[in-house]
Protein backbone atom coordinates (compact mmCIF):
# COMPACT_ATOMS: atom_id res chain seq x y z
CA UNK A 1 0.00 0.00 0.00
CA UNK A 2 1.44 3.63 -0.88
CA UNK A 3 2.42 5.66 1.88
CA UNK A 4 0.59 8.27 4.22
CA UNK A 5 2.78 10.97 2.18
CA UNK A 6 2.49 10.12 -0.89
CA UNK A 7 -1.64 9.34 -0.69
CA UNK A 8 -1.69 12.91 0.79
CA UNK A 9 0.22 14.11 -1.89
CA UNK A 10 -1.76 13.08 -4.27
CA UNK A 11 -5.16 14.23 -2.72
CA UNK A 12 -3.45 17.78 -2.71
CA UNK A 13 -2.81 17.62 -6.76
CA UNK A 14 -6.25 15.87 -7.54
CA UNK A 15 -8.00 18.87 -5.33
CA UNK A 16 -5.62 21.85 -7.33
CA UNK A 17 -7.00 20.13 -11.02
CA UNK A 18 -10.25 19.85 -9.91
CA UNK A 19 -10.56 24.10 -9.03
CA UNK A 20 -8.97 24.27 -12.21
CA UNK A 21 -11.66 22.29 -13.85
CA UNK A 22 -14.38 23.92 -12.03
CA UNK A 23 -13.20 27.50 -12.85
CA UNK A 24 -13.34 26.15 -16.67
CA UNK A 25 -16.33 24.94 -16.17
CA UNK A 26 -17.81 28.44 -15.13
CA UNK A 27 -15.96 30.30 -18.06
CA UNK A 28 -17.33 28.19 -20.70
CA UNK A 29 -20.52 28.66 -19.18
CA UNK A 30 -20.47 32.16 -19.34
CA UNK A 31 -19.38 32.31 -22.73
CA UNK A 32 -21.51 29.52 -23.91
CA UNK A 33 -24.67 31.50 -22.80
CA UNK A 34 -23.42 34.20 -25.68
CA UNK A 35 -22.50 31.97 -27.91
CA UNK A 36 -26.00 30.05 -28.40
CA UNK A 37 -27.78 33.20 -28.78
CA UNK A 38 -25.29 34.53 -31.40
CA UNK A 39 -26.08 30.82 -32.83
CA UNK A 40 -29.46 30.75 -33.06
CA UNK A 41 -29.96 34.51 -33.64
CA UNK A 42 -28.53 33.77 -36.98
CA UNK A 43 -30.14 30.59 -38.33
CA UNK A 44 -33.58 32.49 -39.32
CA UNK A 45 -31.96 35.17 -41.30
CA UNK A 46 -29.31 32.38 -42.67
CA UNK A 47 -31.99 30.05 -43.79
CA UNK A 48 -34.39 32.91 -45.21
CA UNK A 49 -31.43 33.86 -47.39
CA UNK A 50 -31.00 30.41 -48.82
CA UNK A 51 -34.66 30.13 -49.88
CA UNK A 52 -34.01 33.59 -51.42
CA UNK A 53 -31.07 32.70 -53.53
CA UNK A 54 -32.28 29.27 -54.25
CA UNK A 55 -35.16 30.90 -55.80
CA UNK A 56 -33.58 33.14 -57.78
CA UNK A 57 -31.37 30.59 -59.08
CA UNK A 58 -34.20 28.63 -60.02
CA UNK A 59 -35.53 31.17 -62.75
CA UNK A 60 -34.52 30.46 -66.11
CA UNK A 61 -34.29 33.85 -67.39
CA UNK A 62 -30.58 35.29 -67.41
CA UNK A 63 -27.20 34.39 -67.19
CA UNK A 64 -25.51 31.88 -65.04
CA UNK A 65 -23.74 33.02 -62.43
CA UNK A 66 -19.94 31.47 -62.13
CA UNK A 67 -21.05 30.22 -58.37
CA UNK A 68 -24.47 28.71 -59.66
CA UNK A 69 -22.40 26.73 -62.93
CA UNK A 70 -22.05 23.03 -62.13
CA UNK A 71 -18.78 21.28 -63.91
CA UNK A 72 -17.46 17.66 -63.61
CA UNK A 73 -15.47 17.87 -60.36
CA UNK A 74 -11.62 17.78 -60.66
CA UNK A 75 -10.95 19.19 -57.22
CA UNK A 76 -12.92 19.59 -54.02
CA UNK A 77 -12.25 22.28 -51.55
CA UNK A 78 -13.93 22.04 -47.65
CA UNK A 79 -14.13 24.60 -45.05
CA UNK A 80 -12.78 22.60 -42.07
CA UNK A 81 -14.20 24.80 -38.91
CA UNK A 82 -12.91 23.20 -35.20
CA UNK A 83 -12.16 25.01 -32.10
CA UNK A 84 -8.14 26.93 -31.34
CA UNK A 85 -8.28 25.01 -27.87
CA UNK A 86 -8.90 21.43 -26.70
CA UNK A 87 -10.34 20.33 -23.24
CA UNK A 88 -13.93 20.01 -24.94
CA UNK A 89 -14.24 16.55 -25.15
CA UNK A 90 -15.01 14.46 -28.30
CA UNK A 91 -15.73 17.64 -30.57
CA UNK A 92 -12.66 18.33 -32.33
CA UNK A 93 -12.06 14.35 -33.12
CA UNK A 94 -15.27 14.61 -34.66
CA UNK A 95 -15.35 16.74 -36.89
CA UNK A 96 -11.37 16.14 -37.71
CA UNK A 97 -12.88 12.47 -38.67
CA UNK A 98 -16.00 13.63 -40.63
CA UNK A 99 -13.69 15.66 -42.96
CA UNK A 100 -10.93 12.67 -43.08
CA UNK A 101 -13.20 10.16 -43.87
CA UNK A 102 -15.07 12.31 -46.57
CA UNK A 103 -11.60 13.14 -48.46
CA UNK A 104 -10.31 9.66 -48.20
CA UNK A 105 -13.70 8.55 -50.03
CA UNK A 106 -12.91 10.92 -53.22
CA UNK A 107 -11.70 10.16 -56.39
CA UNK A 108 -10.26 13.94 -56.88
CA UNK A 109 -7.99 15.67 -54.64
CA UNK A 110 -9.39 17.76 -51.64
CA UNK A 111 -8.55 21.14 -50.56
CA UNK A 112 -8.60 22.06 -47.10
CA UNK A 113 -9.21 25.65 -45.95
CA UNK A 114 -8.42 25.22 -42.26
CA UNK A 115 -10.20 27.53 -39.87
CA UNK A 116 -9.39 26.52 -36.06
CA UNK A 117 -5.87 25.66 -34.71
CA UNK A 118 -7.11 21.83 -33.71
CA UNK A 119 -8.11 20.90 -37.65
CA UNK A 120 -4.95 22.49 -39.41
CA UNK A 121 -2.71 20.29 -36.80
CA UNK A 122 -4.77 17.25 -37.80
CA UNK A 123 -4.50 18.05 -41.72
CA UNK A 124 -0.85 18.72 -41.45
CA UNK A 125 -0.46 15.83 -39.34
CA UNK A 126 -1.76 13.77 -42.05
CA UNK A 127 -0.90 15.17 -45.09
CA UNK A 128 -3.69 16.82 -46.16
CA UNK A 129 -3.19 19.60 -49.00
CA UNK A 130 -3.81 23.03 -46.86
CA UNK A 131 -4.69 25.88 -49.05
CA UNK A 132 -4.99 28.59 -46.37
CA UNK A 133 -5.56 28.21 -42.38
CA UNK A 134 -7.26 31.15 -40.58
CA UNK A 135 -6.82 30.90 -36.32
CA UNK A 136 -7.31 33.07 -33.59
CA UNK A 137 -11.05 34.40 -34.25
CA UNK A 138 -11.53 34.87 -30.92
CA UNK A 139 -15.27 33.62 -29.40
CA UNK A 140 -17.20 36.60 -30.38
CA UNK A 141 -15.60 37.63 -34.28
CA UNK A 142 -17.70 39.47 -36.65
CA UNK A 143 -19.10 39.19 -40.38
CA UNK A 144 -15.60 40.93 -41.48
CA UNK A 145 -13.44 38.23 -39.39
CA UNK A 146 -14.54 35.67 -41.62
CA UNK A 147 -14.72 37.61 -45.09
CA UNK A 148 -10.79 36.68 -45.70
CA UNK A 149 -12.37 32.78 -45.61
CA UNK A 150 -15.23 33.57 -47.75
CA UNK A 151 -13.26 35.40 -50.28
CA UNK A 152 -10.68 32.77 -50.54
CA UNK A 153 -13.94 29.97 -51.56
CA UNK A 154 -15.26 32.72 -54.10
CA UNK A 155 -12.65 33.27 -56.19
CA UNK A 156 -11.52 30.03 -56.15
CA UNK A 157 -14.90 28.71 -57.62
CA UNK A 158 -15.39 31.39 -59.63
CA UNK A 159 -11.67 31.12 -61.19
CA UNK A 160 -11.92 27.51 -61.69
CA UNK A 161 -9.99 26.22 -59.12
CA UNK A 162 -12.05 24.18 -57.07
CA UNK A 163 -15.08 22.71 -58.58
CA UNK A 164 -17.09 21.65 -55.09
CA UNK A 165 -17.20 23.75 -51.88
CA UNK A 166 -18.28 21.99 -48.96
CA UNK A 167 -18.73 23.25 -44.96
CA UNK A 168 -17.45 21.26 -41.82
CA UNK A 169 -18.10 22.38 -38.79
CA UNK A 170 -20.43 21.31 -35.34
CA UNK A 171 -23.69 22.23 -35.06
CA UNK A 172 -25.17 23.02 -32.31
CA UNK A 173 -28.17 21.21 -30.93
CA UNK A 174 -28.10 21.45 -27.28
CA UNK A 175 -25.77 21.92 -24.17
CA UNK A 176 -25.04 18.40 -24.47
CA UNK A 177 -25.42 17.73 -28.03
CA UNK A 178 -23.04 19.01 -30.72
CA UNK A 179 -23.46 17.09 -34.01
CA UNK A 180 -20.72 17.36 -36.68
CA UNK A 181 -22.21 18.38 -40.31
CA UNK A 182 -20.58 18.09 -43.76
CA UNK A 183 -23.02 20.30 -46.32
CA UNK A 184 -22.48 21.21 -49.33
CA UNK A 185 -22.18 25.10 -49.95
CA UNK A 186 -20.88 25.55 -53.88
CA UNK A 187 -22.25 25.74 -56.16
CA UNK A 188 -26.04 26.83 -55.11
CA UNK A 189 -28.38 24.20 -55.83
CA UNK A 190 -31.45 26.19 -57.30
CA UNK A 191 -34.84 25.23 -55.38
CA UNK A 192 -37.74 23.06 -57.09
CA UNK A 193 -41.23 24.40 -55.50
CA UNK A 194 -44.13 22.37 -55.38
CA UNK A 195 -46.57 23.64 -57.56
CA UNK A 196 -48.79 25.28 -54.96
CA UNK A 197 -45.87 27.18 -53.85
CA UNK A 198 -44.61 28.64 -56.80
CA UNK A 199 -45.13 31.76 -56.34
CA UNK A 200 -43.76 34.51 -58.89
CA UNK A 201 -42.22 37.78 -56.90
CA UNK A 202 -41.10 40.73 -58.18
CA UNK A 203 -37.38 41.69 -58.03
CA UNK A 204 -36.46 44.98 -58.62
CA UNK A 205 -34.10 45.90 -60.26
CA UNK A 206 -34.27 42.60 -62.22
CA UNK A 207 -33.82 39.57 -60.75
CA UNK A 208 -30.26 38.68 -62.20
CA UNK A 209 -29.20 42.20 -60.54
CA UNK A 210 -30.61 40.68 -57.44
CA UNK A 211 -28.99 37.43 -57.51
CA UNK A 212 -25.31 38.97 -58.99
CA UNK A 213 -25.41 41.34 -55.48
CA UNK A 214 -27.31 38.47 -53.08
CA UNK A 215 -24.83 35.42 -53.92
CA UNK A 216 -21.39 36.44 -53.02
CA UNK A 217 -23.65 37.84 -49.23
CA UNK A 218 -24.82 33.77 -48.95
CA UNK A 219 -21.64 32.67 -49.59
CA UNK A 220 -20.66 35.03 -46.40
CA UNK A 221 -23.12 34.35 -44.02
CA UNK A 222 -22.96 30.61 -44.77
CA UNK A 223 -19.73 31.03 -43.75
CA UNK A 224 -19.96 33.11 -40.92
CA UNK A 225 -23.03 31.43 -39.67
CA UNK A 226 -21.67 27.77 -39.87
CA UNK A 227 -18.75 29.72 -37.34
CA UNK A 228 -20.65 30.95 -34.45
CA UNK A 229 -22.36 27.26 -34.80
CA UNK A 230 -18.99 26.04 -33.93
CA UNK A 231 -18.30 28.29 -31.23
CA UNK A 232 -21.32 27.70 -29.82
CA UNK A 233 -20.99 24.16 -30.00
CA UNK A 234 -17.39 24.48 -28.80
CA UNK A 235 -18.14 26.17 -25.52
CA UNK A 236 -20.75 23.96 -24.85
CA UNK A 237 -19.01 21.00 -25.21
CA UNK A 238 -16.16 22.42 -23.23
CA UNK A 239 -18.67 23.28 -20.32
CA UNK A 240 -19.62 19.53 -20.49
CA UNK A 241 -16.16 17.84 -20.27
CA UNK A 242 -15.25 20.37 -17.29
CA UNK A 243 -17.99 19.53 -15.02
CA UNK A 244 -17.24 15.59 -15.96
CA UNK A 245 -13.47 16.22 -15.35
CA UNK A 246 -14.51 18.08 -12.01
CA UNK A 247 -16.98 14.94 -11.06
CA UNK A 248 -14.14 12.55 -11.74
CA UNK A 249 -11.47 13.94 -9.55
CA UNK A 250 -14.42 14.43 -6.53
CA UNK A 251 -14.89 10.80 -7.04
CA UNK A 252 -11.02 10.09 -6.90
CA UNK A 253 -10.90 12.44 -4.23
CA UNK A 254 -13.34 10.18 -1.88
CA UNK A 255 -11.49 7.15 -2.89
CA UNK A 256 -7.85 8.55 -2.08
CA UNK A 257 -9.40 9.77 1.18
CA UNK A 258 -10.70 6.19 2.25
CA UNK A 259 -7.21 4.28 1.05
CA UNK A 260 -5.60 7.60 3.11
CA UNK A 261 -7.98 6.94 5.97
CA UNK A 262 -7.11 3.14 6.30
CA UNK A 263 -3.76 3.48 5.90
CA UNK A 264 -3.69 5.49 8.77
CA UNK A 265 -5.55 3.46 10.70
CA UNK A 266 -2.68 0.56 9.64
CA UNK A 267 0.00 2.56 10.76
CA UNK A 268 -1.11 3.20 14.03
CA UNK A 269 -2.68 0.02 14.73
CA UNK A 270 1.41 -0.99 14.07
CA UNK A 271 2.33 1.71 16.46
CA UNK A 272 0.48 0.30 19.42
CA UNK A 273 1.20 -2.83 18.54
CA UNK A 274 4.97 -1.82 18.89
CA UNK A 275 4.43 -0.41 22.32
CA UNK A 276 2.44 -2.83 23.55
CA UNK A 277 5.24 -5.33 22.51
CA UNK A 278 7.99 -3.46 23.80
CA UNK A 279 5.98 -3.56 27.37
CA UNK A 280 5.63 -6.92 27.16
CA UNK A 281 9.06 -6.71 26.97
CA UNK A 282 10.24 -4.52 29.17
CA UNK A 283 7.85 -6.97 31.91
Amino acid sequence: MASIRIIRRRIRGIKNIAKITKAMEMIAASKMKRAQERGLAGRPYSEKIQQVIADLAALPDGELHPLLQRRPASRIAVIHITPDRGLCGGLNANINRLTANFALKQSVPVTIVAVGRKGRDFMSRYGRDICAEFSQLGDRPSLLDTLPISRIIIDDYSTGAVDRVYLAYARFVSTVLQEPVLRPLLPVEPAVLPGLENVEYIYEPGPQAVLDELLPRFVEMQVYHAILESIASEQSARMVAMRNATDSASDLIEELTRLYNKARQEAITKELLDIVGGVEALA
